[in-house]
């Protein structure tokens, strides 16, 4: 579609950052609004709140997502997330990896990405340090470890998505969003809350649309993408130490978008502040947490967003049970910690400010 707008010296990836640009920047408003985390609707003490808002942005990204698939805007046949050999062993392990990392860092990257934008250093340095891993996972000393257990996989055939199981995409759609909102309107959140999380939600299917069908370029194409966080924090990494060389992407955009949406909010309604580390121990758990969060978004094939709020409207079991997976490792690893602290291993009980709450 995009090469019918006649532009001339504008390339489809070129717009394509604008469109990040803009959705990332939306995107940082509601988040910082809303304290958008999944480990908070985990592990938060206001975890019921906070899961209302995520499984109402999980029910419009899935029905905004569903219905361009059934417009037959885009596709999901050629994505990633739809690969008949599933690499359960990368998945399952990238999974636990990443949930607790999440919750030693007490935020997922998206959230930690938000507070960085709220002056947060703790929050920036762990963004840093995965990206930084995240890199090394792809495409540096690590990459061997990825490869090793990415090829561990098990044929799918054609149920490598809800759709092709009984009922098909729209039943599965149905059930999963209901259920979904059962829970967000029972959660006690206003409704304003539920509104920016329904928004955010939509962001996802305004992504998947915008560069899988309205920047679709049969001479120049682009990959399809939406709200993630584990891919694009390495390409906004490369991209800044070598962009004489390495053009900007749409992860580029969205990740810049974020944090100035986060800025500008903070500063707007109030919450910007100067935060750092407390204590040595503090820092180590933080660079170890968000070590773990960069192996662990890699093989798992993304974050909290892009297995989770983006992957799993697209229906793939790939996606889904990175999602499950990033969950079990944060409810493992918080009852780990809180198991540790009770017994006495803590060196405080003086309760700290949390950067993710």
């Amino acid at each position: 579609m995009f090469e019918s707008f006649g532009f001339e010296e504008t390339t489809a990836r070129q717009a394509s950052v604008l469109l990040a640009a803009i959705i990332g920047l939306v995107f940082g408003v509601l988040a910082q609004r809303t304290k958008f985390c999944f480990r908070r609707s985990l592990v938060g003490e206001d975890r019921r709140a906070a899961g209302g808002v995520w499984l109402m942005a999980l029910a419009f990204a899935l029905v905004g997502t569903q219905g361009a698939v059934a417009a037959e805007w885009i596709s999901f046949d050629e994505h990633r997330f739809m690969s008949s050999a599933l690499p359960i062993l990368a998945i399952a392990a990238g999974g636990l990896l990443f949930g607790a990392g999440m919750v030693l860092t007490r935020g997922c990257i998206s959230r930690l990405t938000v507070l960085s934008g709220s002056g947060n250093l703790r929050a920036a340095l762990v963004v840093l340090v995965f990206a930084v891993v995240a890199h090394m996972t792809l495409k540096g000393v690590l990459a061997p470890l990825r490869v090793a257990l990415g090829s561990v996989t098990v044929e799918m055939g054609d149920y490598i998505s809800l759709a092709a199981l009984p009922g098909g995409a729209w039943v599965w759609t149905g059930m999963i969003v209901m259920v979904a909102l059962i829970f967000a309107l029972q959660s006690g959140n206003p409704v304003g809350q539920l509104v920016m999380a329904a928004l955010i939600g939509l962001l996802v299917a305004a992504a998947w649309v915008g560069t899988g069908f309205v920047l679709f370029d049969d001479f120049d194409p682009i990959a399809m993408e939406s709200l993630s966080f584990t891919s694009p924090a390495s390409e906004t990494l490369f991209w800044s130490i070598a962009s004489s060389s390495i053009p900007a992407g749409f992860g580029t955009g969205l990740l810049g978008g974020v944090f100035v949406g986060a800025l500008l909010a903070s500063l707007l309604f109030g919450g910007f502040q100067w935060q750092s580390f407390e204590a040595p121990r503090q820092t180590g758990r933080y660079l170890l947490g968000s070590a773990l969060m960069g192996v662990g978004g890699v093989l798992a094939g993304g974050c909290t967003l892009g297995a989770g709020l983006s992957g799993v409207p697209t229906l793939s079991v790939a996606a889904i049970l990175a999602i499950v997976m990033i969950a079990v490792g944060a409810k493992l690893t918080h009852a780990l910690l809180s198991q540790a602290a009770f017994a006495g291993a803590a060196p405080s009980t003086k309760q700290r400010p949390l950067p993710a709450e």
